[in-house]
């Protein structure tokens, strides 16, 4: 099957995605949603497959969940717990979210530059210019930068805050230094999301080089074997700044040596990929991670940043977590496996 003949991703009236190689036409695609997710107070129930459309002027609200939003191509926004976001403008090249209240995470693994993505809080504008991770919080209202940087315009002024850097929403703009590898449950949580898209990522552009398919620019991509969209660039490598790697079609097999790839004991003829990287980059980022074929996982994700990963498998199911007090679980065909909370 050539995959560049599948059919652009369809919406069924306007509302849920069925689950298609995708051409972005605009932002807001729900790809995961976890426990008790609303879109307009109308309870968002996942199925295999299919992908609910946030569209413009809605207000999608958590309670006990979170939820993953494809942005534009390269670009996720994650909400916590007890949050609420409204979408302003769905466009690619105009992007606009309101944080109303609670709090988000956005990582920006390859944004385009005739895109754009602005998260809006109050007369506060915060704009993605480059790879980043960054948090908007209504209470204490403020923004942490974990990586990269972002662009903050109030009232005619605009700062840069950069990794390592924390921004009051008050007047002064006046920034203050946080620690990067304190994290909590929202932003370890994005971190473990970032690393199965980009496991998710190995398949779909070995498949697409192997079926002799045309692939020119960066785009989400659906991958069955993962029931999941994965992020695959028009060319080269592009790193997320969580230092795992989401590779071209072009790509993909300079990563493969002679058949072998690094897995999660070591070389293992035909079994994996070394899909992550060292960072040179102060703060929690940047660490290494393995990504292999046919590998199930193995690595705890309970710990805060700066751990090491061991490999994901495209026929693996996520390591899943038992309930507990305070904890909850869903998203168990979307992701690979159910989560609770951390």
């Amino acid at each position: 099957m050539c995959f560049a003949d599948v059919a652009i991703l369809l919406l069924c009236s306007g509302v849920v995605a069925t689950a298609q190689t995708v051409i972005s036409a605009h932002s807001g695609t729900v790809h995961l949603a976890e426990g008790a997710v609303f879109i307009d107070a109308k309870p968002i129930i996942q199925k295999f497959g299919t992908f609910p459309e946030w569209k413009e002027k809605s207000e999608l609200r958590t309670e006990q969940g979170r939820v993953e939003i494809l942005l534009t191509p390269g670009v996720f926004l994650r909400v916590g717990e007890n949050s609420a976001v409204r979408m302003l403008d769905n466009r690619l090249s105009a992007t606009r979210v309101e944080l109303v209240s609670g709090q988000a995470v956005v990582e920006a693994d390859d944004p385009m530059k005739e895109n754009a993505v602005t998260l809006v809080f109050g007369d506060y504008e915060v704009r993605v210019r480059k790879s980043s991770v960054f948090a908007i919080e209504s209470s204490p209202a403020q923004l942490k930068v974990y990586y990269g940087e972002a662009s903050v315009a109030y009232q005619g002024n605009i700062v840069s805050v950069k990794a390592g850097r924390l921004l009051p929403f008050t007047a002064a703009l006046a920034m203050e230094k946080f620690d990067t590898k304190e994290g909590d449950a929202l932003t370890r949580w994005s971190r473990r999301r970032s690393e199965y898209v980009a496991a998710a990522n190995v398949s779909s552009a070995k498949s697409l080089k192997d079926n002799g398919s045309s692939w020119s620019a960066g785009n989400w991509y659906y991958n069955p074997d993962y029931s999941m969209y994965t992020y695959i660039p028009g060319r080269g490598v592009s790193w997320s700044p969580y230092g795992f790697g989401y590779f071209s079609p072009y790509s993909v097999y300079g990563y493969l040596p002679y058949g072998y790839g690094y897995g999660n004991n070591g070389y293992a003829s035909g079994s994996g990929l070394s899909a992550g990287r060292t960072g040179d980059q102060s703060g929690s980022f940047g660490r290494s991670a393995s990504v292999g074929l046919n590998q199930s996982a193995a690595a705890s994700n309970t710990g805060g940043f700066g751990r090491s990963n061991s490999a994901l498998g495209s026929s693996a199911s996520a390591p899943s977590a038992s309930p507990s007090a305070g904890t909850f679980s869903g998203g168990g065909n979307v992701g690979g496996g159910s989560r609770g909370v951390k």
